[in-house]
């Protein structure tokens, strides 16, 4: 699909895609989202200030998203193979800040090292590099430096996904805000709705031991996409 197609489709956004020029392509495939609801006070600790949790229905959720990120690529130069095709993981919740509905990201996990060195540098996101392994139907994740492990079985179904609020609420977000050095950079991205696929568990065993309070092995929402194209704008310092 190309860009300026991906641009006219908004219906779906909360606020408007921004007015300057997007500069970096990239596709997030595959994705597996596995969601828990949990108390504000439980995640207060770990934002910066100046970023506000956002919930709904009196409660706010972490999520853990497993994906494929491909074809990573700035606006009129050739893709990026060196830093692109690899498997990424991420711990994020969910902020209102600026007026967007966004999200924050605890924690990063990349399966390819010099990717997670460069877009570390590039983007000043908490990159780390894991070891990763991903077949049809499994996805594993080791950090033996933070002893952090991830390991799913699981399997798609044909079944329609009729999305309730919460499942929109947890999955249109397209801003994030970051600290880093004491300063909050905002990102902005775009990309269609998130096409949704029935999905099951067969096995899950998840370890995190700084976030083991928050995540466990029984999520209270799980999603599956085949993935969206993805167009990133310039990362800027966030001016309350």
């Amino acid at each position: 699909m190309k860009a300026k197609i991906i641009l006219k489709q908004t219906r779906h956004r909360t606020f408007d895609v921004p007015s300057r020029s997007w500069r970096f392509y990239q596709e997030w495939n595959e994705a597996i989202f596995l969601h828990w609801k949990v108390d504000l006070e439980s995640i207060k600790p770990f934002l910066p200030k100046g970023l506000e949790l956002e919930s709904i229905h009196g409660k706010t959720w972490v999520s853990l998203v497993a994906f494929n990120m491909n074809h990573i690529g700035i606006r009129s130069l050739p893709r990026l193979p060196h830093i692109s095709d690899f498997h990424e993981i991420n711990i994020r919740v969910y902020i209102v800040c600026n007026g967007k509905p966004s999200v924050y990201f605890l924690n990063m996990e990349g399966s390819k090292r010099s990717s997670c060195k460069v877009l570390k540098t590039m983007s000043k996101f908490p990159y780390q590099h894991s070891k990763m392994k991903r077949t049809d139907y499994s996805y594993e994740s080791k950090n033996k430096k933070n002893t952090d492990s991830f390991y799913m079985e699981y399997r798609l179904g044909n079944e329609p996904v009729i999305k309730d609020d919460t499942d929109v609420w947890l999955t249109e977000r397209y801003a994030v805000f970051q600290d880093y050095k004491g300063q909050i950079i905002e990102y902005d991205v775009h990309h269609v709705e998130w096409p949704m696929q029935d999905i099951s568990i067969k096995k899950l065993e998840l370890d995190y031991p700084k976030f083991n309070h928050i995540i466990n092995n029984n999520p209270d929402k799980i999603h599956y996409s085949k993935g969206v194209q993805v167009l990133a704008w310039d990362k800027r310092k966030y001016r309350p």
